[in-house]
């Protein structure tokens, strides 16, 4: 009935349209207890990804080079010369990236011998991680009387655990979309219990965030199913026009600018989808491989700390009291990225780099849950909400330890180390053999681009389209046809699964007249193209160079490659430069 309250708890201005009860704002946490906690469970976040030292993973750098041809007038273009290729995925991380440099705090020097290509990246991470941990206070402080325990709470959920650490200072986007989609529950959180769900601000609202998600991510588009199902689930037949109206507003919110997206990408770029996911080949999901990769997710958190969680959850969701539907605009986006996750393809990277917005959501549904139980329950409620909240803690800290020493040791591919093994290598190739102008053909990029020479061919596919169509099509032949016979590379690099893959392996390359100039124990390395070197006699001592400096990379490589990156400028020493 319109108006009414429980005695426990209120919603200011409560309406007919409005759905489940919140904490009165007279009750409700100050906001600097609001604010230490955010500070708190940002410095937890910091302090753990403080332990990964400098490391940037190598992808985030593709992005870093097109950051620099955007902010230098080359347009989307990998590097100078190159003709545009969407080898990026995350144009909402880019438009930040490529402010930073504008504003003369990305890509330009190094503070205390730290280059700002790793600074800058890091220090955004941190910001989006205390806005992620902002919007869980601000949806708190309309559920529960004591928010700060639910963000201080969330805080240390997402302080300790290691997925979210490492993709929150990995130099991707991660942190940006698990902020945003954080921020659209907290809009959902505070419409619905205001009774204010159906208005024009919330709905444009949602739909914007929508278009952030989606621009920062592709999956994060199905974030923009959140807001019509909630309208759904809280339908009522007498509003069904006015849901109809707030629902057709919110998607149009979404739908009018990401349908412009879509049409300049397929008039600069030739493609609906970023080149990025052609490469990938991402195929129509099947309900194997979500229950395979949602498992895996599970799994990674302790089934036992899963289950507790959800059994909080469920609790809060049945009991009386408690703000059912205002808990449903926390649980939506929370299924929804949970699904997209399940459904793509399992990314190489590992460390689940897919689901970092599941995080954030979760802690913030199951501290809500918590939170709430305990304030309305008894001593003895209260005592067991803290023993299952200790449990849930100690079992995923467990759970997660092993893979974050392995993580911390052995940290997915570093730009560092491409930068040093391969735009350092390879441009010492072409200065030792005098060949100018030259090509490297080579899966990993990024750090190759920000410091190479060379014109630079994508292996994997994410900066060529043919490649990534053949890639998708599994057509090998057809790939080393083109390499070949059109690219005609000065270089080869190819070693492990991509020389497996592609088919790059020694006898092909052998008999497509390329020279080895580094060996690997797969059969992989580097290769020189045999009519591009006009003095055979320097192979002998620029191999014996390579088989000295090459393992020496992979062993202290790894987290130093100079303050500034450019072709030409990294970290190798000139003792270990061979001379003419």
């Amino acid at each position: 009935m319109s108006g009414t309250t429980t005695p426990a708890v209120a919603i200011p201005g409560q309406t007919a349209r409005g759905a489940g009860t919140a904490a009165p704002k007279s009750t409700a946490s100050p906001w600097w207890a609001d604010a230490a906690a955010v500070v708190g469970g940002g410095v937890l976040v910091a302090l753990h990804g403080s332990r990964l030292g400098r490391w940037v993973v190598d992808d985030a750098a593709i992005t870093f080079a097109y950051a620099r041809s955007i902010d230098e007038g080359l347009g989307p273009v990998q590097q100078a010369g190159a003709a545009p290729v969407e080898g990026y995925s995350n144009p909402a991380w880019l438009a930040l990236l490529v402010t930073g440099r504008r504003l003369g705090l990305f890509d330009h020097r190094a503070l205390f011998g730290v280059p700002d290509l790793v600074l800058y990246p890091k220090a955004l991470g941190l910001l989006c991680a205390l806005g992620t941990l902002a919007a869980v206070a601000c949806a708190a402080r309309r559920l529960v009387a004591r928010s700060w325990w639910v963000t201080a709470l969330a805080g240390v959920l997402l302080g300790a655990n290691v997925s979210f650490v490492a993709w929150t200072f990995s130099g991707l986007e991660n942190p940006l979309y698990a902020c945003v989609a954080t921020a659209l529950a907290a809009v959902l959180v505070r419409a619905v219990a205001a009774g204010n769900l159906l208005g024009t601000g919330p709905a444009v609202a949602s739909g914007l965030l929508a278009l952030v998600a989606a621009l920062t991510r592709p999956d994060g588009a199905v974030l923009a199913g959140v807001y019509p199902l909630l309208l759904l689930l809280t339908s009522r037949r007498a509003e069904l026009w006015p849901r109809t109206r707030a629902a057709a507003l919110g998607t149009a919110a979404f739908a009018v600018p990401y349908g412009l997206f879509l049409v300049w990408r397929l008039a600069v770029f030739g493609r609906l989808v970023p080149n990025t996911a052609v490469a990938k080949s991402q195929e129509l999901p099947d309900a194997e491989l979500f229950t395979r990769t949602t498992g895996e997710l599970l799994t990674f958190a302790g089934w036992p700390a899963v289950l507790v969680a959800a059994a909080l959850v469920g609790v809060a969701l049945t009991r009386r009291g408690m703000p059912r539907t205002v808990l449903a605009a926390i649980v939506l986006p929370l299924a929804l990225t949970l699904c997209a996750y399940g459904v793509l393809e399992p990314d190489w990277m590992g460390m689940h780099r897919f689901a970092t917005p599941v995080w954030p959501l979760g802690a913030l549904a199951l501290a809500v849950a918590a939170v709430g139980l305990a304030e309305r329950g008894g001593p003895r409620p209260r005592a067991a909400v803290a023993v299952a909240l200790s449990t849930t803690l100690l079992l995923s800290w467990s759970a997660q330890r092993e893979s974050a020493a392995a993580f911390r040791a052995e940290p997915t591919l570093p730009m560092c180390l491409v930068v040093n093994r391969d735009g350092v290598v390879f441009n010492t190739y072409a200065d030792r053999l005098d060949i100018a102008d030259g090509s490297v053909l080579l899966p990993s990029l990024g750090g190759t681009l920000l410091t190479s020479d060379l014109k630079v061919y994508d292996l994997a596919g994410l900066t060529e389209p043919r490649i990534a169509d053949a890639l998708s099509a599994g057509d090998t032949e057809g790939l080393r046809a083109y390499a070949f016979r059109e690219l005609r590379p000065t270089f080869v690099h190819a070693v492990g699964v991509w020389a497996r893959k592609t088919g790059m392996t020694a006898p092909r390359l052998t008999a497509e007249g390329y020279l080895p100039l580094y060996r690997t124990s797969d059969g992989g390395g580097d290769w020189v193209r045999a009519d591009a070197v006009r003095h055979p006699e320097r192979l002998g001592p620029l191999r014996a160079w390579a088989d000295r400096v090459i393992p020496a990379a992979y062993e202290s490589g790894r987290n130093r490659c100079g303050g500034v990156l450019r072709p030409g400028r990294a970290a190798i020493r000139p003792s270990d430069r061979p001379t003419h």
